[in-house]
């Protein structure tokens, strides 16, 4: 649709209703109070209208639509092995894993525009969210072999603060989480890179100019790297709860019930 088509779209229903929508000025400024209002309903119509089409698909026997999932970056691998578990199970729904920060989970959770999220236990709020335990999320060095002994079995965070490091960006769970182990230690890492994912980092170890924090999940999936060591970080040994976040709904979506039936038989 065209923009002005879509701003007479927009009028119309405000005469309609008789109320303003949109905060004008010379450009969109938001949303009115009453233009909010309207979007959270017209969002539940929506999802009502899924879940329909949803339960008709049940109803002849299948599971279909579409499936999307909001991943916080150091579970992507853990989202993309149960997204192809559901493939296997349920091969006519159509599944979209997006990484993004925990804070945004918990928004799009509440406006509709993911169908579940796999993100930090404690980032969420309890209300109207059901949360499902997956595992939890513990961290390694993952160096390469010039800056690590070959003999390390394991290391301490003093030590990894000691390194130059490629760490995700401030505004990640997991990098606040890092963050805050240094502080409570009384460390200073050396941060020489920043990134809003691994794989920049990943390559700076490979090429031998950084050393990096990943999630153990993450280093188990991609196996070993040439010219790279990953090393268990201990003293104290830190963990986080990863969990299955939904939105509570009736009725419930049936991809997310098949999203669910598959999550339960693999923890």
């Amino acid at each position: 649709m065209s923009q002005p088509a879509f701003s007479m779209r927009i009028r119309n229903l405000e005469e309609k209703l008789g109320v303003s929508i949109v905060r004008r000025a010379n450009r969109f400024q938001g949303l009115t109070e009453e233009g909010e209002m309207i979007v959270k309903r017209a969002r539940t119509i929506l999802d009502d209208a899924k879940a329909l089409e949803q339960e008709i698909s049940a109803a002849r026997g299948e599971v279909t639509g579409a499936l999307i999932l909001g991943v916080v970056p150091t579970a992507t691998t853990y989202a993309a092995q149960v997204v192809d578990r559901v493939n296997q199970q349920f091969p006519l729904i159509q599944a979209r894993i997006e990484v993004t920060t925990s804070l945004n989970i918990q928004q799009r959770l509440y406006d509709g525009t993911i169908d579940a999220g796999i993100t930090y236990s404690d980032s969420l709020g309890r209300d109207l969210v059901t949360v499902q335990p997956l595992y939890d999320e513990s961290y390694v060095l993952f160096a390469p072999n010039t800056m690590v002994s070959p003999d390390l079995a394991e290391v301490g965070w003093a030590e990894v603060a000691n390194l130059p490091l490629s760490l995700l960006i401030p505004e990640m769970q997991n990098r606040r989480i890092l963050d805050r182990i240094f502080e409570e230690q009384g460390l200073k890492p050396e941060i020489v890179s920043e990134s809003n994912g691994f794989m920049a980092s990943i390559v700076l170890a490979r090429a031998g100019s950084a050393a990096t924090i990943l999630p153990l999940a993450l280093v188990e999936a991609l196996g070993g790297m040439d010219g790279t060591r990953a090393v268990p970080i201990v003293e104290p040994r830190q963990t986080k709860p990863i969990c299955l976040a939904t939105l509570d709904r009736t009725p419930e979506l049936t991809t997310v019930k098949a999203l669910k039936s598959v999550v339960s038989a693999v923890t």
